[in-house]
């Protein structure tokens, strides 16, 4: 089959594409047809290295893609050739109330083999069924972001109807997916961007108020637009660069809640104000199948939405790195099996 692989961590130029060993298919897994998948910044932080990554290499990545059963092992019972599905890429013991909790749990494209191939060998816990009329790019390009923002916002940060959030970067990836989560809870939203194209997207999908942070110091703008006070939630997946003012824009006993640190993860922090203000610092993992399902539930019927910036060939998956890593543009980088096109 074809593949995208990573030869070794670096730049854009350890990506290629081409012929890579068929799949081995255990008992239970699904061996998929890949239609069509997407990038997150977990890609650009899996081939970059991250301390205690150890990946045998040449490394297939991908932790987001759909496609068709095309066999199952012998011990699958939940799918059938022919189906239609979609990767959730958390890989826990599912007999945990809690998977993302196991000591165990890695992802599916940052700690083993993902999904930018033609085929993909998938544990079957760790699909999904996709209904029939959802599109490929859609189902394809949405199960990790709103999985991790609904985990963010609904379970960890336990939002309410009329509380005030802060959505940083909220046409990006696990943005633009709390973006919309936010709004549907009830709240008011604020949200951030760099461009207007990007704040007119985040008015169009639930924010209330919008704030240009290349012009203005957002936690200035959130504090004039609450009289002060400051906002209950925010949710932050940026890190060094803007960990001070998320802790800044926050009320006194508010929580803010963080999925990673895609521009530094060892910003300087305020314990002053942490403890001063009783301020909460929740850490959030993907999600539960449970949760996984509820959301899913709300992306296959519309309610959300994935925006897709490009799509692009496997063999382009260099190019689409840049995409991300250059923040050209807003929402996910689809890519399909050049076959596909």
């Amino acid at each position: 089959m074809q593949a995208v692989t990573i030869t070794e961590h670096g730049d854009t130029d350890v990506i290629e594409y081409g012929e890579h060993p068929d799949p081995e298919v255990g008992r239970e897994d699904v061996l998929v047809d890949v239609k069509a998948a997407a990038l997150n910044h977990l890609d650009i932080w899996t081939r970059r290295g991250m301390p205690g990554l150890d990946l045998e290499m040449p490394h297939i990545p991908g932790s987001d893609g759909a496609g068709i059963v095309d066999e199952v092992g012998e011990d699958v019972s939940r799918f059938e050739e022919g189906d239609r599905v979609a990767l959730s890429a958390g890989v826990g013991d599912l007999r945990m109330d809690d998977p993302t909790l196991d000591p165990r749990f890695h992802i599916i494209g940052e700690h083993v083999p993902g999904i930018h191939s033609e085929y993909a060998a998938i544990p079957e816990d760790n699909l999904i069924p996709v209904p029939e009329g959802v599109d490929w790019e859609v189902a394809g390009s949405s199960c990790l972001v709103f999985q991790t923002a609904w985990r963010m916002l609904i379970e960890r940060a336990e939002l309410e109807a009329g509380e005030k959030v802060l959505v940083l970067g909220a046409s990006g990836g696990v943005g633009h997916a709390a973006l919309q989560i936010a709004d549907h809870a009830g709240a008011e939203v604020y949200a951030t961007g760099s461009t207007e194209e990007k704040l007119d997207y985040a008015e169009e999908h639930g924010a209330d108020h919008v704030c240009n942070y290349e012009e203005e110091d957002f936690a200035d703008w959130v504090l004039e637009e609450t009289d002060r006070r400051g906002v209950d939630v925010v949710v932050e997946h940026v890190g060094a660069p803007t960990w001070q003012d998320s802790l800044k824009s926050l009320t006194k006993g508010g929580r803010l809640v963080t999925c990673g640190g895609t521009a530094g993860g060892n910003p300087e922090t305020d314990i002053p104000r942490i403890f001063w203000n009783q301020l909460q610092i929740i850490g959030s993992t993907m999600a539960t199948p449970d949760q996984v399902d509820d959301v899913m539930e709300l992306v296959w019927d519309g309610t959300f939405e994935p925006a897709i910036r490009e799509e692009l060939p496997m063999s382009e998956s260099a190019r689409a790195h840049e995409i991300i890593e250059n923040r050209e543009g807003f929402g996910k980088v689809v890519v399909r099996p050049d076959s596909e096109l």
